[in-house]
């Protein structure tokens, strides 16, 4: 069900009408079960290309998909009360862009007519920086893609809706519980010197400069848990900016973890658990404890992945224990702001004074990235000596800025002014803010990466209009769009990559404060709230200059499917390996089915025990010349696996001179583990 990038924001339209009164004790309306829960759950596949596509994250042009680690998945809970719900999805990828977002909504109006809205619907991304790019329609995050990707948008916004109508099929009553626990050793503040700037009252929250709550909801039928949805502050980028292998990071693993080897899950069977890992304000949060990329607790990238992810679903289920019933409330309440253009009353500012944001500008410490997560862009926008066509096409990036943005944006040293850039600002201004409640857990949602002092002045701000604790408000980042980073005006001065990359600002946070008051208010009292201006459509203005690959080819005396390299016999605990001649990943991304099979044989057959996206096989792909692929595959046995004959059988599709795609399979010999 691909959606037209030339579409995809008429969901808007669909948004316009006047948002009916969403009271925060839920609303009265048809009551199917008003004693209690009902909800559904649901997962889908999100992996596009799994070669020569920009990777989001990073923004290294040179970093292009070669295969696949740790498949990225969508995972959505459709939670209801009292005759309403809302749908929140945690989305394993770079970042939920406006674009994505709107095409969600456009394609769950086509299926379910008004209800599921951007009222009711929460996307937020886990943040992996291993993840395809370029489903953006905003130029600043499709330059290190060459452009608008069609193929990643269409496997975006299909595994999202995929979810969320699975979710919409399961829907059933249950109950759901909240606990709380805390994680101290899977982040680190790689912004200690903005952090320190911040008030003593601030700093105080947060003694170890980190924000070590986790905060787990549990959901259960006749007794028996059937999903969790955990939250915590860190980065998703414990693989490095060198890694080329599409990966879902240390939150896909913590997934991982509790739904395949705890629970059993084969996600190419069903799901009979899911658990999602979501982000809330991760932007000063690193998982690389020592500071340095691929550093901490290992120098291993993969080994990090595993271990920041076994820290977080331990915390998980030490927070899951301490669960206590929930209350069946569920609300959402959502608007635009226009963060160009805010004026701030003097209540929201440091210094009292009424303040305004400013067209979005990038500051010089942006460019040259953040040194403990992954280095920026070196040479600038792009590496030194190479030609980025997308560039050309925007006229370039080295424009100047009048000295009023520079005032508006002091102290920052701008780098570019990414509002005023030709033909249209190049990062989003109207973004959306939202409110959910889940029984007796508030959610303020907004796109972008805040810092654990800006989330905790937004969360104090929404805590004190409902009349909660400050606990029962976790800040939901990276939802619904994205605009990169909001810090304190404290954090902002110092200009860190964090503050330069706050691009409406310094007082960026204090209009976000500022919104949320008033949302908020509007959701306590049970009255309604003007949706705001609308998001621009520039889905007609994306090009794509990245090469797409043309028919297939094979090496000289061999056919598709062919083994290159046969496996071994192996003990439990080894690495089998196997390399076959395969097709371009490009053709077709097999996303929601597996590029293998790993095949034991049995009295009844071969039987499939592992498949390419799961922790134990990984998929290196590799160009030979111009036009011929080969598909490397290696499993690590794991201990508990069952002795016998084994063999690997390699899925893909060529395409022919005649443009025809054909489907090819391969079969390894068979060997022995023992």
């Amino acid at each position: 069900m691909s959606l037209s990038r030339r579409t995809m924001l008429a969901a808007s339209a669909l948004s316009a009408t006047a948002l009916p009164v969403i009271s925060h004790r839920g609303m009265p309306a048809a009551r199917a079960n008003p004693e209690g829960f009902e909800f559904g759950l649901g997962i889908a596949d999100l992996t596009g290309p799994a070669a020569e596509c920009g990777m989001m994250g990073y923004s290294q042009l040179e970093q292009t998909t070669a295969g696949i680690h740790l498949r990225p998945r969508a995972r959505a809970f459709v939670i209801g009360a009292r005759g309403y719900r809302i749908a929140f999805v945690a989305v394993e990828n770079g970042a939920v862009f406006g674009s994505v977002h709107g095409a969600v909504l456009l394609a769950l109006a086509r299926r379910f007519g008004d209800r599921y809205s951007e009222r009711n619907v929460v996307l937020t991304s886990t943040h992996t920086h291993a993840s395809c790019g370029g489903s953006a329609h905003d130029y600043a995050y499709t330059l290190a893609t060459l452009g608008f990707q069609q193929q990643v948008f269409d496997a975006e916004v299909d595994g999202i809706v995929e979810a969320i109508v699975a979710a919409d099929a399961d829907f059933a009553p249950g109950s759901i519980t909240l606990g709380r626990a805390q994680l101290h050793d899977a982040s680190v503040n790689r912004s200690r010197v903005a952090f320190d700037r911040n008030p003593a009252a601030d700093r105080a929250v947060f003694p170890d400069a980190i924000d070590p709550a986790v905060t787990t909801l549990v959901f259960a039928r006749k007794g028996r848990e059937v999903g969790a949805l955990t939250w915590f502050a860190t980065h998703n980028t414990s693989m490095t900016n060198a890694n080329r292998l599409i990966s879902s990071d240390n939150k896909g693993y913590a997934s991982y973890a509790a739904e395949h080897l705890e629970h059993g899950v084969r996600h190419l069977d069903g799901a009979s658990f899911i658990a999602a890992f979501a982000q809330t304000n991760a932007g000063d949060m690193s998982p690389n404890l020592e500071l340095t990329p691929g550093n901490g607790p290992t120098t291993d990238e993969f080994d990090n992945t595993r271990i920041l992810g076994e820290r977080q679903h331990h915390a998980a289920k030490e927070a899951a224990a301490r669960g206590i019933a929930q209350q069946a409330e569920v609300a959402s309440m959502l608007c635009y702001i226009d963060l160009a253009a805010l004026t701030i009353d003097g209540r929201f500012t440091p210094d009292g004074a009424p303040r305004r944001t400013s067209p979005a500008a990038a500051g010089v410490s942006l460019a040259a990235g953040s040194v403990e997560d992954g280095p920026g862009l070196p040479g600038g926008p792009i590496p030194e000596g190479v030609r980025n066509p997308m560039v050309d096409f925007l006229g370039g990036i080295d424009h100047p800025h009048p000295a009023w943005l520079a005032d508006a944006q002091a102290p920052k040293a701008i780098f570019a002014p990414l509002g005023l850039m030709p033909p249209v600002p190049w990062v989003p201004n109207v973004v959306p803010i939202q409110l959910i409640r889940i029984g007796d857990l508030y959610l303020a949602a907004a796109g972008a990466e805040f810092t654990i002092v800006a989330g905790l002045r937004v969360r104090r701000a929404v805590a004190a209009v409902l009349g909660v604790e400050l606990e029962q408000v976790l800040l939901q980042g990276y939802s619904n769009s994205y605009h990169e980073y909001v810090t304190t005006p404290e954090e902002y001065d110092s200009q860190q990559y964090e503050g330069a990359s706050t691009l409406f600002g310094r007082y960026t946070l204090c209009g976000y404060v500022q919104e949320f008051t008033r949302l908020a208010e509007a959701f306590a009292a049970g009255q309604s709230v003007g949706r705001g201006p609308a998001p621009r459509d520039v889905s007609a203005l994306q090009p794509n200059f990245a090469t797409a690959p043309g028919p297939d080819a094979t090496p000289p005396g061999r056919g598709f499917g062919d083994v290159l390299i046969q496996p071994s016999a192996c003990r439990r605990g080894e690495q089998a390996a196997v390399e076959f001649v395969s097709a371009h990943p490009k053709h077709n991304p097999r996303r929601g089915d597996t590029f293998l099979h790993v095949q034991r044989k049995t009295a009844a057959g071969w039987a499939r025990v592992a498949n390419e996206g799961e922790w134990d096989v990984r998929f290196h792909w590799r160009k030979e010349g111009a036009a011929v692929s080969i598909a490397r595959f290696t499993w690590d046995i794991p201990a508990t696996a069952e002795p016998g004959t084994h063999r690997f059988v390699h899925y893909a599709d060529a395409r022919g001179a005649d443009g025809t795609l054909r489907p090819v399979t391969g079969i390894s010999d068979e060997f022995v583990v023992s």
